[in-house]
């Protein structure tokens, strides 16, 4: 067996490893603040709505006044579910995972769009609000299909985190609600290089189209290394148990002790530490503040006790403090989303950032093409 060159410095993960410049986001480490566009994520998400947001990632400005409204008619007149990408969803098996629905539905669209093989900026640009301003429809359909319900129709009287709620659960949501959904759209919008934002840049260097990108992308962000952690805290939860009618101190003890015994067991928990963040995921703060209404509005202090728990257990005992994932999981169970739901819905928040980033690699290009360090047998011959 070869071995590697002693001067070869191998980068599992390509940890550390810089690979381009982007203007669309950072961690400020000084703050330990995310920065859309130079703006604190929390600042965004405490004053804005995610159109705003969108708007901000795609053109690098906040919206004026007049912006907005035009912007906001746009994303509203998409919203429809298309009925032959209903049909294509309605064969697809119920038990299928509603990840796969998402990124056959990426790859329909893509397919039906009236400029798919149009990759300049204003068709990237129109594909991308276009296919932000669908997906929730899929998102809210493939949950009620799975529960025996009708398609609900969209509504452009309401915004985008409304109108989401809407299709999905048939009521007009609480204003606690909406905000609390929008806040987690926000959040969950962009975060630079992560692996699928990096598949999707990858895809983009080859000059494949946008949608082509962005299935990728959401292949990528299936696993439970990334997007599908928010699905595997809640996982945990019900793993625990979860009893309306437990307080929040037994509750808390309770998973304090699972915790304890989890990870003495050397059990792999989702929803802590981060790549990027060594002193916590500056998002979280902000998500814990719209889960804690959430417990309020709802009256279910024993989830804040579970929450509490794990978290006191994991700190006392690794120091490793939650990722955005770790509150964002039971904020959408409590908003009534199934959890193999949650994963989606990051999906269509995320669906910003994918396109901001492949409209950045399009605008300066260069194949991305790594090399590798060869260890396997050396050079022989049949015969």
């Amino acid at each position: 067996m070869s071995t590697t060159p002693q001067e070869t410095e191998i980068k599992k993960g390509l940890a550390g490893v810089v690979v381009d410049y982007t203007a669309i986001s950072k961690v400020n480490p000084d703050s330990n603040s995310l920065l859309y566009r130079g703006y604190p994520v929390q600042e965004l998400a405490a004053a804005k709505s995610f159109e705003e947001v969108a708007y901000l990632l795609w053109n690098g400005e906040l919206p004026t006044p007049e912006q907005l409204e035009e912007f906001q008619a746009r994303e509203r007149a998409g919203r429809a579910l298309d009925p032959v990408l209903k049909t294509v969803i309605d064969a697809l098996p119920v038990g299928s995972h509603p990840m796969d629905v998402c990124r056959t539905a990426a790859s329909v669209l893509g397919a039906r769009h009236p400029q798919a093989e149009d990759s300049s900026p204003e068709a990237n640009l129109s594909k991308a609000i276009d296919l932000w301003a669908a997906m929730p429809a899929v998102v809210a359909y493939d949950q009620r299909r799975r529960h025996g319900q009708d398609a609900v129709e969209p509504r452009d009287d309401l915004g985008y985190s409304a109108n989401f709620l809407w299709m999905t659960f048939g009521e007009e949501a609480d204003p606690a609600v909406v905000d609390a959904f929008n806040v987690s759209m926000i959040l969950y919008a962009e975060h630079s290089f992560n692996a699928s934002t990096f598949t999707a840049r990858v895809i983009t260097s080859t000059l494949a189209d946008l949608h082509s990108a962005v299935t990728g992308a959401i292949g990528a962000l299936k696993g439970p290394l990334h997007g599908g952690a928010n699905e595997a805290v809640m996982h945990t939860f019900e793993e625990l148990g979860i009893d309306p009618s437990e307080s929040a101190e037994d509750a808390a003890a309770r998973a304090k002790t699972w915790m304890e015994e989890a990870l003495a067991a050397k059990k792999k928990i989702m929803g802590f530490g981060h790549r990027v963040y060594k002193h916590g995921d500056s998002r979280v703060p902000t998500m814990k503040a719209a889960l804690d209404a959430m417990i309020e509005h709802y009256g279910r202090p024993e989830l804040l006790g579970l929450y509490n728990g794990l978290e006191q257990a994991m700190d006392e005992a690794k120091s490793i403090k939650p990722n955005l994932d770790y509150p964002a999981g039971p904020t959408y169970h409590l908003m009534g989303f199934d959890t193999p739901t949650f994963t989606p819905l990051f999906v269509a928040s995320r669906i910003v950032g994918w396109t901001a980033h492949v409209m950045e690699q399009a605008g300066a290009n260069s194949l991305i093409r790594p090399l590798s360090a060869y260890n396997g047998v050396e050079e022989r011959h049949l015969g």
